[in-house]
């Protein structure tokens, strides 16, 4: 059974037990976490059901594990001729989940 949900502007392909990053913070370490915005469900037995745009009743439970951080982004510009040059840098927060079940 896997699910297809919308998080953090991204859509992720989840099953019971893995690992899922979603980008910015969803909570505090140990705590359970519902994310309703299913577009998705494979069944066991090969059933689909497909949402317009969400499936209907359908949840997926998580509890987050922590947070981490992206690797650097250096972001660098310059005008030629002008000797203005600018660096500046950004790192994304991530938090981590473990996907716990899916409920329909």
């Amino acid at each position: 059974m896997y699910a297809i949900i919308q998080a953090s502007g991204r859509q992720l392909r989840v099953e019971p037990g893995t690992v899922a990053v979603l980008d910015g913070t969803a909570g505090e370490p140990g705590s359970e976490l519902t994310l309703d915005q299913v577009l998705l469900v494979e069944k066991d037995g090969g059933e689909v059901l497909a949402g317009a745009p969400f499936v209907a009743s359908a949840k997926v439970i998580a509890v987050v594990e922590g947070e981490a951080r992206g690797p650097k982004v250096r972001v660098f510009k310059k005008k030629r001729r002008k000797g203005m040059r600018r660096t500046k840098g950004h790192r994304a927060v991530y938090t981590r989940v473990r996907i716990k079940d899916i409920l329909l």
